[in-house]
């Protein structure tokens, strides 16, 4: 842990489903010796790879749960982060992102810039991580790198130039070019570990010399002397190169593409000498955090062991020795026996056992210095809490979490069974912010909402084998929202009178709606008609009334509220009063301003032979979805569509019987819209049977 900072990397491993993250992990690590045999990530051996630990990971043969570890190369420490490419599992890409200084985005030359890839890139965006891409999967037949780089241009928007050219593609893929050294890499050895460097094929030699012209442009923007000396036709040498590139990667200007085929052992090594040369170091990114003595004034932190500590805790897990908490350090050194403030609940915590985490394996150590990724046991703590030196008020900023999509209704099916459920729910809401689960009201169920069809599956399995919780689940219930359509004004007044003071207050205003938010509150009063301490509570009062609506007690969402007039009392009127009155202008108003109901409406992508296009846009048409295009990706074609959530329910199994399994799609939430009358009429029959059931 006493190395130096500027040796040090953290690196997430980022990209669509199935592009072969977890693999790279796998190969990463038996070439820096952390493991010294290669597993499959399907688990065909029985073993599974390193990186997915959990048992339901090797059956599926997918990441459900980010996994760290760290390894070394070439005298630096790296600490790897490998992330799910699957949207349901989002929040795991979006912690991890949020903690580490750079990533790398892999691509698969088949598919190239897939759904998931244009979410993790937001993603990187949102955190402004810097990164390196790599173009793996050049052995599968119609592998296609240059393609994938132009899309980086087109659909992404990256500045993506070639740092590598193959020799050879899909089953006569070779090894790479590298157009920094000019050299002709292979990859020998029974798993690829020895390189062998030779001279580039004499029928690459052209357009390799062109393309290292192009780098060499492209590098040239970010170092002077690398401008004038290709200007003046001078000899230009490797490192100049690469030390412009770091520029332009560190300001997320430039992403260098590296190719190979991590499944065949091929172009894996270069790519971790890009890492530890490209990707920025924890001293060189900014990292802001609130003072909140302050009024949260933003504070740049030094990434300096000697400073007051400051910590974030970003993923929590269950482990056979109680919460496992994964910790950044982001200034000063976390050792055994140091007292922290949790500055989200002002508890003190004292720091007992420290880990350092290899999947599911862990080291002992005595230390986290700056910059550097662990893990603490025994801390009571939720994930996205900052710990701080007891000097020190500060708060790291949060991480976005989305909101869930998709509910399901939980039965137990025994009282030992319901117990152990309460206890995995504890646990999982704990761990997972996109997972949450609550008690409604009028039916009495357990509800639990996620991401998708498969979070909420893997949820409701691990409860099953980690809790031995039986239980059954119900329809998922589809996150509907309701919203008003024209404007409404509201004059209205609460008066109660009981003995002693009464309540009395008056609103006057208008309801419209509001397209750029969920709720707007605008407050117009003049001369004092509303006394000022309760226009604050008039707030309040119009926030609650959008928890349920009037038409179907649907949660209200897109309205905005202006108050312009209004009457208070002496005596009467207090800060309950206004809300109360708040609550019935707002009744009062919305039945007027004809309210709708909308429904989640996801983008969805389905990637299928295309034989079956026709059979595909079928199925689509049927579930009330929007065909937004298709497009011809060699022996395959894309289809991207907006579909209803709520008619989305099992299209899995819909998808793979109309394809004899080869399709395969994938699903995020894109907007709200409004349901058709003939859906509002069956909701509302639906609501009233329901209201039947239970008053019987």
């Amino acid at each position: 842990m006493s190395k130096e900072l500027s040796k040090v990397r953290n690196i997430g491993i980022s990209a669509h489903i199935d592009s072969g993250k977890t693999t790279l992990t796998e190969r990463i690590l038996f070439y820096t010796n952390k493991i010294h045999a290669i597993h499959d990530v399907k688990g065909k051996d029985g073993v599974g790879a390193v990186m997915d630990s959990m048992e339901l990971e090797k059956e599926r043969g997918i990441t459900i749960a980010s996994a760290a570890t760290f390894c070394e190369w070439n005298d630096h420490a790296i600490n790897i982060i490998d992330t799910p490419g699957h949207v349901d599992f989002t929040i795991e890409v979006e912690r991890s992102l949020r903690v580490l200084d750079g990533a790398i985005l892999v691509l698969c030359s088949v598919g190239g810039v897939q759904s998931q890839s244009i979410t993790v890139d937001q993603q990187m965006k949102r955190y402004k991580v810097p990164c390196i891409a790599f173009v793996n999967k050049c052995d599968r037949s119609g592998a296609n790198p240059e393609r994938v780089v132009s899309q980086l241009k087109e659909k992404l928007g990256h500045n993506a130039i070639a740092m590598q050219l193959p020799i050879g593609l899909e089953a006569a893929h070779e090894g790479v070019v590298d157009l920094v050294t000019m050299e002709a890499l292979y990859f020998d050895g029974e798993n690829g570990e020895i390189i062998r460097r030779e001279e580039i094929p004499a029928e690459l030699q052209e357009k390799a010399e062109e393309r290292r012209e192009e780098l060499i442009e492209m590098a040239s923007n970010y170092c002077d002397d690398l401008a004038e000396a290709f200007l003046e036709e001078q000899e230009i040498s490797p490192d100049m190169i690469l030390q412009a590139m770091r520029k332009g990667v560190l300001k997320r200007e430039v992403t260098p593409v590296y190719i190979g085929s991590a499944y065949k052992n091929k172009g894996v090594q270069p790519l971790m000498d890009a890492a530890t040369q490209l990707l920025p170091d924890p001293s060189e990114v900014t990292n802001i955090a609130l003072d909140l003595d302050r009024d949260e004034a933003e504070v740049v932190l030094s990434s300096s062991s000697e400073d007051p500590t400051v910590a974030l805790a970003f993923k929590l897990e269950d482990g056979q020795y109680g919460q496992l908490t994964y910790i950044r350090v982001y200034q000063g050194v976390l050792a055994k026996g140091d007292t922290l403030i949790n500055t989200r609940s002002g508890k003190k915590i004292k720091i007992g056992r420290l880990v350092q985490m290899h999947s599911n394996q862990m080291e002992d150590i005595n230390e986290i210095s700056a910059g550097y990724i662990g893990a603490l046991f025994g801390i009571d703590c939720a994930s996205g809490d900052t710990f701080a030196d007891p000097k020190l008020n500060y708060s790291m900023t949060s991480m976005f979490v989305p909101n869930p999509v998709i509910s399901l209704a939980l039965v137990p099916k025994d009282n030992k069974s319901q117990i152990n459920m309460s206890k995995a729910l504890n646990r999982f809401s704990k761990e997972d912010p996109t997972f949450r689960t609550y008690v409604d009201e009028e039916t009495n169920e357990t509800i639990i909402e996620g991401m998708g069809e498969l979070h909420l599956e893997v949820y409701v399995e691990r409860m099953q084998r980690e809790y031995n919780a039986e239980v059954n689940t119900g329809q998922p219930r589809v996150a509907y929202r309701e919203t008003i359509t024209k404007r409404a004004d509201f004059n209205y007044t609460h008066k109660k009178q009981t003995g002693g003071s009464g309540q009395y207050g008056r609103v006057a205003g208008y309801i419209e709606p509001f397209a750029d938010g969920e709720f707007e509150f605008i407050n117009k009063i003049t001369g004092g008609a509303i006394p000022t301490q309760f226009i604050s509570s008039c707030e309040k009062g119009f926030k609650a009334s959008l928890a349920k609506g009037a038409l179907m007690e649907f949660p209200v969402t897109g309205i905005r509220v202006e108050i312009n007039d209004g009457a208070s009392h002496a005596v009467d009127s207090s800060e309950m009063a206004f809300q109360a009155a708040a609550r019935g202008a707002f009744i009062d108003a919305y039945k007027r301003a004809k309210p709708v109901i909308h429904e989640p409406i996801m983008k969805v992508v389905i990637e299928t032979p295309t034989e079956f296009q026709g059979t595909v846009m079928g199925t689509i048409n049927q579930r009330r979805g929007t065909i937004l295009g298709a497009q011809e990706e060699g022996p395959m074609c894309v289809v991207e569509c907006q579909v209803p959530l709520a008619e989305m329910f099992g299209y899995s199994t819909v998808l793979r019987s109309s394809t004899q399994g080869k399709a395969q799609f994938t699903m995020e939430f894109a907007n709200y819209k409004q349901v058709p009358q003939s859906i509002t009429e069956e909701l509302q029959k639906k609501r009233d049977e329901e209201a039947k059931k239970g008053a019987a």
